[in-house]
Parts: structure tokens; sequence; C-alpha cells
């Protein structure tokens, strides 16, 4: 997998692929467009990179503000529609029919959404331990904004202390990550590799420290249930035996998505690292090639 570049209206996207994405759509094998969790990177899919490359053309995208990608200018903060902006300049650049959308929790969501607004650009996807947009009931929304203003003006009144946090080695970067993930450090090697820099003998995260605000407003049940019954594309999740226990108890019938497979594979929340070749199985079987 190379480093390429997407350059959208207001900033660049990093991203790995192993095809030349300005040619992509003059290739014959189906294309993936990868797209990771928040706080994570396109490196969460490295273990899944070596086996989707030899039947699939694959991209996998840093969102802004994570990885390699750009953080978003000063005045700006990570709305999660502007998830679904990112991509449709991604995807409308790649000029191919249609493409596969493979997302991991936000990732997930962002995958589903897009999927029900813009049907026209995409053909399958895959949703890894992620489904519905996060909703609360409309009572909240007074509650939740003062969340979210009080979080950002906390993150003014720290930034600069945030933006010093440093570490004095990659090892210790990956061991606190560890601790959050609690996965083994060999399965999180390649994302905290991607996600930090050294700079003086210290060691920084990659991401913006404005990830981390509150949101300023959150979908009522019904917004999620309009955007999810509205997919055209046939869905398969993928979710892990340890991970959200809400997963469990959603299925298409639920969200009246109209073709809609869940599969469990062994894992938690980034089973996609667990259990990766269990993982490419399923997108192997739902996403065939010509040469099938």
């Amino acid at each position: 997998m190379k480093e390429v570049t997407f350059t959208l209206a207001e900033y660049n996207l990093a991203a790995c692929s192993n095809v030349d994405i300005t040619t992509v759509r003059l290739t014959s094998k189906p294309v993936l467009l990868l797209l990771h969790g928040w706080q994570d990177n396109a490196a969460t899919f490295a273990s899944l990179w070596p086996l989707l490359t030899k039947d699939y053309d694959v991209i996998a995208l840093d969102w802004p503000g994570h990885g390699k990608s750009d953080y978003k200018s000063a005045d700006n903060y990570y709305h999660f529609v502007d998830y679904i902006d990112d991509l449709h300049q991604v995807i409308t650049q790649l000029k191919c029919e249609k493409v596969h959308i493979v997302g991991h929790s936000l990732g997930a969501i962002v995958a589903g959404c897009y999927a029900a607004v813009f049907p026209e650009y995409v053909d399958k996807i895959i949703l890894i331990e992620g489904l519905s947009p996060l909703t609360e009931p409309p009572q909240m929304a007074v509650e939740r904004l003062r969340m979210g203003i009080v979080s950002r003006q906390r993150y003014r009144q720290q930034q600069l202390r945030l933006k010093q946090r440093s570490m004095a080695t990659f090892a210790e970067a990956l061991t606190l990550r560890v601790a959050v993930n609690r996965l083994p450090a060999s399965l999180l090697e390649a994302v905290v590799t991607r996600a930090t820099i050294e700079r003086d003998g210290r060691w920084y995260w990659r991401h913006d420290p404005r990830l981390r605000c509150d949101s300023l407003y959150r979908m009522a049940q019904q917004h999620a249930q309009a955007l999810l019954s509205s997919i055209q594309a046939p869905v398969l999740s993928i979710i892990g035996d340890h991970g959200y226990s809400s997963l469990h108890n959603s299925d298409g019938r639920g969200w009246d998505i109209n073709d809609f497979t869940q599969v469990v594979v062994s894992g938690g929340h980034h089973c996609h690292l667990q259990s990766s070749k269990g993982v490419y199985r399923h997108i192997r079987t739902f996403i065939p090639t010509r040469f099938d």
C-alpha cells in the first residue's frame, strides 16, 4: 500500500492505496473504500490489506484530524455530517461507476448514511461494529448543546497543554493505546505508528485534540430511522462476539433496511483486527470479483 492524497475543497486527506487513484476507474477489480473509526486511522485495516489487495482495488482513508490528514481550520470542529461531505468529495474524484464501502465504527455509520443519501455511487456496504448514528430523545437537545459548548470552552483553555503533550518513546505511546483498547500491542502497532510523529526526540499524537469535543447535536431516533430505511445497497453487518452489545440486538428489520445480513466473528469492537482472516472471508463472499 502506498501513500496517496485527496485534495478536498477545504483540506487534504491522506490515504493508503494499492492503486493509482487517478486511474482506478480503468481497472477491472471492485473498488473498496475503507473508513476507520473515531481516533483510529487508515492503518486500523493494515492486517486486512495483504488479503484484500489480492482481489480488490483498495483505498483506506484518514478522516480529517486523524492519521496523516490535515486538521480542520482553527474556527471549525468535527461534525458527524461533515464526514459524509468529505466522503462524497473523495468518491466523486474517483470517477468509477460505483464503490463498495467498508466502514468500522464511526466509518460504518458514515457509510450507511452515505449509501442512503447517494445510492447512485454505492454498490454494497460492509459495516463493522457500527450501524445507526448516535441518537437521543429530543428533550436532550438543551443539555446536549450545553455539553458541546462547555467542551469547546474547556478545549480552548487547555489547547496549549494538549498540543505540547508528548511521550518519551514510541513504546510509551503504544502502551497507552493498548491500555485504552485492551488489545495486544501487535494488533495496534500499525495504528499507533500512523497516529504518532517524532520531533526532537519526543513522540506526539497526530490527531487533532478537538476530536474529543462533545457533539452539539444528536439525531432523534426518527431521523436515524429515516436514513437507514432509505439504504438501497445490500448491507453486510460484521460484529464481534464480544463487541458492542447493542449491535447484537439490531438487525435490518428493526431499521427497515431492505437487504441486510449480519454475521458474528471472534473479538470485540476491533474484531477486524482480532479476526482479520474471518472478516476477509466474509468480505470476499459478499463482494465477488469477475474471476469468481
